[in-house]
């Protein structure tokens, strides 16, 4: 029988059998003394019942990163594929400056999503045609917006502003307190500072975040006048929307943010 044992163990299954055979008239301090052990050992292997080693793994894990911060990191890894020290990096950047490369490891391993082999999308049978977009330069980002639910240490939910690049598959996210056409243009600036392109064309659904093309008395063309097309303006952006009820148009988003709903 293959018996594993504490690296700092002093006694053994039979010696520990031995202790709990003995009887209660003989005390604690009298065997230690014969056996050389300490007392408190002894009085604790003749409180127990087996003679198996308990686990010395911790009740409580000291993880860097939050519930809702575990959520996004868990799925940008699934929607984006990212290899571990890149997945760091945007962590870093974008989630929490502190973590490290090994807790990163243990939360993804936490989550069943350490294996990047594993999460590649699987061939079956015959190869389908994949329709998909036509080569495009750095610089066409699509961006949109989710809602997270409310965690338990939290008083009110936020909203994850996403945006990734269709070439690069590069990706910016913020978490904010709303998602008024304030919090859109102000997330629309800080990304074309952060991003490492000069970002030419900018995809996004027809929320009133984005754009006025919805109003009272229904569809018309954007003004020009909101907040994010004077931003896109300002820096010679197109400012792209997606027909209405159509959201596979923006798919590679849509795709991303089903991630976190799905965790």
């Amino acid at each position: 029988m293959n018996i594993q044992l504490h690296q700092n163990a002093r006694t053994t299954p039979a010696l520990r059998l031995e202790l709990q055979a003995q009887p209660p008239s003989v005390s604690n301090r009298e065997l230690a003394e014969t056996y050389h052990l300490n007392r408190h050992t002894v009085a604790k292997w003749r409180r127990r019942a087996g003679t198996a080693d308990a686990s010395h793994r911790p009740h409580r894990l000291q993880a860097t990163l939050n519930a809702t911060q575990e959520a996004v990191v868990v799925a940008l890894r699934q929607s984006l594929l990212l290899p571990l020290d890149d997945l760091l990096a945007v962590t870093h950047e974008f989630i929490h400056p502190a973590v490290s490369r090994s807790g990163l490891d243990r939360c993804l391993r936490r989550h069943g999503v350490s294996n990047l082999k594993a999460l590649m999308p699987q061939e079956e049978g015959a190869k389908t045609p994949v329709k998909s977009f036509k080569a495009y330069a750095p610089g066409f980002v699509h961006v949109d917006v989710k809602y997270l639910p409310q965690m338990p240490d939290e008083d009110q939910r936020r909203y994850l502003f996403a945006a990734i690049d269709r070439a690069t598959r590069w990706v910016y996210v913020e978490l904010l307190q709303d998602k008024s056409a304030a919090s859109a243009s102000g997330f629309l600036k800080r990304l074309i500072e952060k991003a490492p392109f000069t970002i030419t064309k900018v995809l996004t659904d027809n929320g009133k975040e984005f754009t006025d093309r919805f109003c009272a008395t229904g569809q018309r063309q954007p003004t020009g006048t909101h907040a994010v097309d004077r931003v896109c303006a300002d820096n010679h952006i197109e400012h792209r929307l997606i027909k209405p009820r159509t959201p596979q148009t923006n798919g590679m988003i849509e795709r991303f943010n089903g991630r976190i709903a799905d965790v």
